[in-house]
């Protein structure tokens, strides 16, 4: 153990580690899709305002499988009206069209955003929510960080999944540095680790453009106490690339995903890259030398339906045509904890609408 307690991490297949958290068309189409797991277990969540497709899904970041077909599900077209957009907000665009007029820092939290993963001991996630939204969340916050948000995953009942951002690297080296070294966590580290299993699952990321990162309209966070799960479902697919294929990727979001999820009714709340930067506070891996793109995806309306099996067959799209791929996507359902500012119901990036949907 390192002073701020850090174990020694042992690097697993895609670039993982272990280690202990910081220790240290039309109408006629059916009104509902029907989200499976990408790993093949796990409830299905029904969610209202689309209808199923197939997608290229893998079985998470560390699947032995081949780069195959697997159901997930993503949304068609519905009834979209291209006048309807905003000049200066445009929908649907390339990557090399006009950008809205905005500044990442000023609307949005995620000039820097880490996406954490961590594998928990069986039955301990709700013991790491309720210590994680009584007590980390404010004390980072004071420290200039942002919390966005906290989630169960719905296809693991050992994985909680968080976003945490920053206004660029120099702060966030700042502010880990004096949280991990701070009262709070010193405090409580013992309780939070003692529910983890490896906690280095770990993407840096930037917005993939401007305005792409998290809009900062978001709703009031509950007070402490405030118990059961967030508004809506939101989902998360991790899109491993090959080097520099970053821009063909975006053009490829903006073309086929962007404009289904946006017609279906679902809120693009963000889509990131990979932050090339040297991780400035080493302590706490992040996954070094993946190229990724990510996009977050809000349902304002989510319910989860347990049934004995779901037919591959019945979701429809395939992302095989997706450039640059150097594996199976993984795909993340998660429903976020009573706490989150990150909700279903949060409104789209600013590069997508400003005005997307209320929260």
């Amino acid at each position: 153990m390192t002073d701020a307690g850090m174990c020694e991490c042992v690097v697993t297949p895609r670039g993982a580690t272990r280690g202990n958290f910081g220790e240290g068309c039309s109408d006629q189409h059916p009104r509902s899709i029907t989200l499976t797991s990408s790993r093949g277990h796990g409830p299905p969540v029904n969610v209202p305002g689309a209808f199923a497709r197939r997608d290229l899904s893998g079985s998470g970041e560390n699947s032995p499988h081949a780069f195959a077909d697997h159901a997930i599900a993503t949304l068609p077209c519905r009834n979209y009206d291209s006048s309807r957009i905003d000049e200066r907000h445009p929908q649907m665009t390339s990557s090399t069209d006009r950008q809205p007029s905005l500044t990442t820092a000023e609307r949005s939290w995620s000039p820097v955003v880490e996406l954490r993963q961590y594998a928990l001991h069986p039955g301990k996630r709700d013991v790491l929510i309720d210590l994680f939204d009584r007590e980390f969340i404010e004390s980072q916050e004071a420290l200039g960080m942002r919390v966005i948000g906290q989630f169960r995953d719905v296809d693991d009942p050992d994985r909680f999944v968080w976003l945490r951002g920053f206004r660029d690297m120099a702060t966030r080296a700042e502010g880990l540095k004096t949280f991990y070294g701070g009262p709070v966590w010193k405090a409580h580290r013992d309780v939070a680790n003692a529910t983890m299993i490896d906690s280095d699952n770990v993407l840096l990321l930037r917005p993939a453009r401007q305005g792409s990162g998290f809009s900062t309209d978001v709703r009031s966070r509950p007070p402490r106490g405030a118990k059961g799960p967030g508004p809506g479902l939101v989902t998360a697919t991790v899109y491993f690339l090959e080097a520099r294929a970053e821009n063909a990727m975006i053009d490829y979001f903006d073309r086929t995903l962007k404009p289904t999820l946006i017609d279906a009714g679902a809120a693009v709340l963000a889509f990131f890259v990979t932050e090339p930067s040297t991780n400035t506070f080493p302590t706490l891996p992040v996954r070094e030398n993946e190229n990724v793109f990510v996009w977050f995806a809000g349902f304002v309306d989510a319910t989860t339906e347990v049934r004995g099996a779901a037919d591959p067959s019945a979701l429809n799209l395939s992302a095989v045509d997706a450039p640059g791929l150097n594996g199976p996507p993984q795909r993340l359902r998660l429903t976020p904890t009573a706490r989150s500012l990150l909700t279903g119901s949060s409104r789209a990036c600013p590069a997508v609408s400003p005005s997307r949907r209320g929260t």
